[in-house]
């Protein structure tokens, strides 16, 4: 393999990571996004998912690409259908990111996008990280702010992974043969209770961080007096029924067999990104 990485939202928060990962690594990455954002050490390219036309120009000299749903899309099939039909037609390796626990029913839309990725005929690999560490310092940062964390979660725990494991699980796809045509389940080590999380927070902080379940009616709420349109706060809302249920609990040792290295720990996460949390 010698050819760029293409990185679809390399200003996301997944994908600045793998761009920087790649580039340090030596290989030649084109950061792709919708206004050809400067990523360092990368060639920024402008990329509009919603017009597949924009692709031919971006996929030039390619030969891997990573892929990824931007927040806020509710048809990820749709959307990233004619990425994966454009790198079929000129033979480049694709990873793609979707959910752990996608593959429990063929009907949800990103298993449908992992299945047609699998039937194009290509070299690939799946990453299905679980929830981020990550979100408590960027979706929940306005409630840690107030000292209280309040989501539908119940009393259901989550092995929550820091995104810097994802990003370096991709870079071990996109650089390696030794992985294709397997999906890989992404976890952190252990399975936190959202009150469980709190706490670690709260030692970390030294800040009283509270955990508060509410149900989905109040969230739903809560996200669209924050701005969130109706129907993305819907389907947020939907997410945490698989953490009610303790499908989220699961720990997997992919994290490790991809990367060589197990995957940091929720007060690892909590320690490293303290001034974050504290802002």
């Amino acid at each position: 393999m010698s050819g760029k990485i293409l990185v679809l939202g390399a200003t996301g928060t997944i994908g600045s990571r793998i761009a920087a990962d790649l580039v340090a690594k030596g290989e030649a990455v084109k950061a792709a996004s919708r206004n050809a954002t400067p990523v360092p050490g990368s060639e920024a390219v402008a990329l509009d998912l919603t017009n597949p036309a924009s692709l031919a120009a971006a996929l030039e000299g390619v030969d891997r690409l990573f892929a990824i749903v931007p927040a806020g899309y509710l048809d990820p099939l749709g959307l990233l259908s004619p990425v994966i039909d454009a790198a079929a037609a000129r033979k480049i390796k694709v990873v793609l990111m979707t959910v752990l626990g996608v593959d429990a029913d063929d009907s949800i839309p990103y298993r449908q996008l992992e299945l047609k990725l699998e039937k194009a005929g290509i070299a690939y690999g799946i990453i299905r990280p679980n929830w981020f560490a990550d979100n408590f310092h960027s979706y929940w940062r306005e409630g840690i702010r107030h000292n209280v964390i309040a989501v539908p979660a119940a009393e259901g725990k989550s092995s929550f992974i820091d995104t810097r494991d994802i990003a370096a699980s991709a870079v071990a796809l996109l650089t390696s043969s030794a992985f294709d045509g397997k999906a890989y389940n992404l976890t952190g080590p252990e399975a936190l209770s959202y009150g469980e999380a709190a706490g670690v927070l709260s030692a970390v902080t030294g800040k009283a961080i509270a955990y508060q379940p509410i149900d989905d009616a109040a969230f739903i709420a809560m996200l669209t007096g924050a701005g969130v349109p109706e129907d993305y706060a819907r389907f947020l809302a939907a997410i945490f029924h698989p953490v009610r249920e303790g499908w989220t609990a699961r720990v997997t040792g992919d994290v490790e067999h991809l990367t060589g290295k197990p995957p940091r720990s929720f007060k690892a996460y909590a320690t490293d990104n303290r001034a974050l949390l504290m802002d």
